[in-house]
């Protein structure tokens, strides 16, 4: 295995497999805003839980790589080629935040590397942590994992503003060659849906939920109105499953409400608008949901507020080769550099890093110390206004809070 930097070897995959090196290569974005001071957080966390797991015998070699506002800064790219090019090398990156002005400016940074580097599932698991303040009666039987599809939908970017020769252009041709009026001076966009896309996602989810052992699948989708985009969602992942899984997955209506079989996974579908409904009233009802791109980012949002917030929700984009995990929350600017911020977010995500890198021990040991350290009441800023009684701490002295109980200290 070839040496990429001093100290750190790049990692590998065979027959679809990641070779993990014990020096693993991993770029970083520290991202924008708040992102210095959460990585710095997460870096010490994640530093001291391999060391402590693996006795010095594992480490990662950071390598740090530019997007968004220090990128601009120092190259003049908001998103340097290079950038792309290190994750697609290395197979596995960690990235905070970045900034995306809202209306016209840069296009979404996040979409861009989504869409460049073919991360078609956004997986975002949701799941309560003790100590964690939240609006539920019951956020503890909230456990559930999103498989988001990542690049087609309604974010794949083909919009173009009302009266723009574009949106006029668009507008004349649906109203003279398919005969469906449309105001020549509306804004208009599309919606892309494939087979492709969406069987590959919906393969995801279902493959996780029989490694996992989870019990359900639930299709995401709004087909009663968008029938030929999001009910072909719901149709591919039904067929998908027929053809691929048969066994390993049945279809929640052919059951007839009888038990599935040992070890199946009931494939079902819900409503978007019904199934918010439903994660409310009957979250233990649910497991794994699979859905489409602009679903998921509204649901995932909602259920992350069903146990605390954005604060503590973890965050992994993937593809068949590259994984890169992020903090799912924004830059909170007006935050920056004050060490108030809750690193939690980022430092879940990278206990899913440590999970994909197969350091299992690592992750367990980050997670279980974070869990540990909330309980106890040390918290940000942000927990701390929600939890009375409770010891506020800065973003720094949480990530100490958290490594001295991965050692009992």
């Amino acid at each position: 295995m070839s040496t990429a930097v001093p100290g750190g070897d790049i990692i590998g995959v065979a027959d679809g497999k990641l070779m993990v090196p014990d020096r693993p290569l991993i770029p970083f974005i520290e991202g924008d805003g708040i992102g210095p001071d959460i990585w710095a957080a997460t870096r010490a966390v994640v530093d001291r839980a391999v060391e402590v797991a693996y006795g010095g015998r594992r480490g990662i070699a950071w390598l740090e790589v530019l997007a968004g506002e220090k990128a601009y800064a120092r190259t003049g790219s908001w998103l340097p080629d290079e950038t792309l090019e290190a994750f697609a090398t290395y197979k596995v990156g960690i990235k905070g935040p970045l900034t995306t002005p809202v209306g016209g400016g840069i296009r979404s940074l996040n979409v861009t590397l989504r869409q460049t580097l073919d991360l078609y599932a956004c997986v975002r698991p949701v799941r309560y942590l003790r100590g964690v303040p939240s609006p539920m009666r019951r956020p503890e039987a909230v456990d559930m994992v999103i498989f988001r599809e990542n690049t087609e939908d309604v974010y794949a970017g083909l919009e173009w503003a009302a009266g723009s020769p574009e949106a006029r252009a668009l507008a004349e041709f649906v109203s003279e060659r398919l005969g469906k009026a449309v105001d020549p001076e509306a804004a208009l966009g599309l919606k892309p849906m494939t087979a492709r896309a969406s069987r590959r996602l919906i393969a995801r989810a279902l493959d996780y939920a029989l490694a996992h052992g989870r019990r359900s699948v639930t299709l995401m989708h709004k087909g009663n109105i968008m029938k030929f985009t999001e009910g072909a969602f719901r149709d591919w992942g039904y067929a998908l499953a027929r053809e691929q899984y048969a066994g390993r997955v049945a279809a929640e209506a052919d059951l007839g409400g009888a038990e599935p079989a040992p070890g199946q996974v009931v494939l079902k579908d819900r409503i978007a608008d019904n199934l918010f409904q439903q994660v409310l009233l009957y979250p233990e009802q649910y497991d794994v949901i699979a859905t489409p791109n602009l679903n998921g980012d509204y649901l995932s949002d909602a259920l992350a507020a069903q146990v605390g917030g954005l604060g503590m929700a973890p965050g992994a984009n993937l593809s068949d080769t590259v994984a890169v995990f992020e903090a799912t929350h924004g830059t909170a600017p007006k935050y920056a550099g004050q060490d108030v911020a809750n690193p939690g977010s980022l430092i879940l995500s990278a206990v899913m890093m440590l999970e994909h890198l197969g350091w299992n021990e690592a992750a367990s040991l980050v997670f279980s110390a974070l869990e540990r350290t909330v309980a106890a009441g040390e918290v940000t800023r942000d927990l701390a206004r929600q939890l009375p009684g409770s010891r506020e701490l800065g973003t720094a002295a949480f990530a100490r809070a958290v490594m001295a109980r991965m050692t009992g200290e």
